[in-house]
């Protein structure tokens, strides 16, 4: 469906559920239904510049600075995945995890959440007996 008649539906559909005009308390959900998704030219040219200077992983937190880029948005679970499936289609590693390997594995060197870390808690203080935290 080309973008005109995709625009001429949504308004139609409006003025059908909406006869009267739109009351001023269902603005903030209809703009919400009307987010905006990147088109197909968007995805490739984001994709291309992903893989310029040929990287070895392609991190979802780079493919999500591109697309903010692109949309002045945080990017969506949707537009993540249409540009990590080209990505992987075209053969490139896609990190899927934010802060991990291709595997979802914490980077080298990173706390592992839920390991104790040395007996010392998020404020690199002893945890020991005697503390006022439970």
């Amino acid at each position: 469906m080309d973008r005109p008649q995709f625009l001429s539906s949504i308004v139609g559909w409006l003025r059908k559920g909406y006869p009267n005009g739109v009351p001023s308390g269902d603005f903030v959900p209809l703009v919400a239904l009307l987010r905006r998704r990147l088109t197909e030219d968007e995805v490739q040219s984001i994709a291309a510049q992903l893989v310029r200077g040929e990287p070895e992983v392609i991190s979802a937190v780079d493919a999500g600075v591109e697309i903010m880029k692109v949309t002045d948005e945080l990017p969506s679970d949707s537009d993540l995945e249409r540009v990590r499936a080209l990505l992987v289609a075209g053969g490139w590693p896609f990190d899927n995890e934010f802060g991990g390997d291709s595997d979802g594995n914490p980077d080298p060197g990173e706390d592992n959440p839920g390991e104790n870390n040395g007996g010392e808690d998020d404020l690199g203080e002893g945890s020991g007996a005697g503390g006022d935290r439970p």
